[in-house]
Formats: C-alpha cells, sequence, structure tokens
C-alpha cells in the first residue's frame, strides 16, 4: 500500500481538529500504509495547536508542524509538501466541510485509474454543495465557469481545495497564491505540464465550528473573487508556463461522475 502524507493546514480549528483527524484516520485504516497526518498551523489564538500537541504525544502518525513567523493557507500547504514523508501528499480543509471518508476513493483515483493529480468535485455529477448560502454558491459558481471559459472546462471545481497528488508532481510545480486562487493556479499548470487530473465528486457541507475564512458577506466574496479573476486572467494571457510539455505527454483529465454516465 501507499504511504501517504495528509496535510491539515490550521487557523483557530480547535474544535474541528480533533474529530478530523480521528475520522481521517479511521477513513484511512487499511487504504494506505504507512498514513502521516501533519496539522501545520499558524500558531492559532485559540489552541488548536495544543490539541494536535497533546495527540501527536500518544499517537506517531500525528505530526505537527507549529509556525509562530507565517501565515497563510498556500504557505502552509507548502511547507507541508515540503515535510511530508508519503509518496502521495493530500490535503483538504478543516472544518469539517469535507468529509474525510473521499480520501480513500481520491487515493483510488491515483493508484487505479492513472491520475497524477485527484480532486473533489462538488460539481460534477453526484457532487453537491449544502453547506455554503445562497451568495456563497453563486460566487462560487460564477467564478468557476470564469475559469472554465478561459481554462477549459475539462475542470469543473477549479477552486475545490480538496486534493490528492503523487509527490513527483511537486518536483515541477510549486504552490503560488495566498488563499484559493492557489488552487485554480495549480491545476491549471498541472494540466498545462500534462499531468492526468481525475475529479471525484463529494458532498460539501457547513462547517462544524467556528467562523468561515473565506467571506462572510457579498463584499468578503468579492475581494476574494477580485484575486481569483486575476489569476484566470493571468494564466491565460500573461503567464505562459516556460517548462517544455515533451517531457509529460499531456493525458486525459476524467470525472468519475462522468465516467460513470452521470
Amino acid at each position: 500500500m501507499t504511504a501517504v502524507t495528509l496535510i491539515l493546514p490550521t487557523y483557530n480549528e480547535r474544535e474541528n481538529i480533533r474529530p478530523l483527524i480521528e475520522r481521517a484516520q479511521a477513513a484511512l485504516a487499511g487504504k494506505a500504509d504507512p498514513v502521516e497526518i501533519l496539522v501545520v498551523d499558524d500558531n492559532s489564538p485559540d489552541g488548536t495547536w495544543e490539541v494536535v500537541a497533546g495527540m501527536a504525544q500518544g499517537d506517531p502518525r500525528v505530526r505537527l508542524e507549529r509556525r509562530l513567523h507565517e501565515r497563510g493557507l498556500t504557505s502552509a500547504i507548502w511547507h507541508g509538501i515540503r515535510k511530508a514523508g508519503g509518496d502521495v501528499v493530500a490535503w483538504m480543509d478543516c472544518d469539517l466541510s469535507m468529509p474525510p471518508e473521499v480520501i480513500p476513493d481520491l487515493l483510488a483515483a491515483l493508484e487505479t485509474r492513472g491520475a497524477d493529480v485527484a480532486i473533489g468535485t462538488r460539481y460534477a455529477g453526484g457532487g453537491k454543495d449544502v453547506g455554503h448560502s445562497f451568495v456563497g454558491q453563486a460566487f462560487s459558481r460564477a467564478i468557476n465557469l470564469f475559469a472554465g471559459l478561459f481554462l477549459g472546462f475539462g475542470i469543473t471545481d477549479y477552486t475545490t481545495g480538496f486534493v490528492a497528488a503523487r509527490r513527483p508532481v511537486f518536483e515541477h510545480l510549486t504552490l503560488r497564491g495566498d488563499y484559493g486562487e492557489y488552487c485554480i493556479d495549480f491545476l491549471y499548470r498541472a494540466r498545462r505540464l500534462g499531468y492526468r487530473i481525475v475529479e471525484v465528486p463529494y458532498t460539501c457541507v457547513e462547517r462544524a465550528a467556528g467562523e468561515s475564512k473565506t467571506a462572510l458577506n457579498p463584499w468578503g466574496y468579492m475581494r476574494r473573487g477580485t484575486k481569483y479573476v486575476t489569476t484566470i486572467l493571468r494564466l491565460r494571457f500573461a503567464d505562459r508556463p516556460k517548462e517544455s510539455t515533451t517531457e509529460f505527454p499531456m493525458r486525459e483529465l476524467c470525472t468519475s461522475a462522468h465516467e460513470n454516465g452521470v
């Protein structure tokens, strides 16, 4: 079985982190060996790192990286990737909106369907988003429609943040950006380099506890949206990749729901 590192980037997720780790361990039992859960915490004021430190003392599968001088979602994920020991690295939101029970499906896409990158999608057949307000859902769909128009409709959820990838992918790609726009950037460049991306439908639910870090009102969504739109336009018109794709012949991107005829 494949060695897997699950990266959990946290900031003020004290109430969610223990059940997330426990559910992830249960979901991955017998699916990967070994399983490393690497929590990268940006010195959360609510003491998230203390909960993880306590769990790590009694469980060698749990590791804590407490960052005292850095902050940010993208840099936290990249920090985890550089520290990861697994042959496969995965990451997800830590508010329990993304079910860890779907992680084995992402791994299966890598192991049995020839994927280099597997992502959870809310928008392919079988996927749903019941965790966000009408405004939040409309914002997300608009951004993904805009991304599809400029970057290609082969990916239905450019802003997913629910990802598993083979480690060699990160020998050629880094993560760029400071929030959710990193995912648009990463998926587009991975596809341009010929990596095979497979989508796995999942249902996004409401965060279990704590406050959303995405946006709290329409103005917040507009501020986030500006970065997303800027990233999409940069990728399409200004940031042409310098890497030759001849080493990585383009392979098909597919969605499990599409393959199942949904």
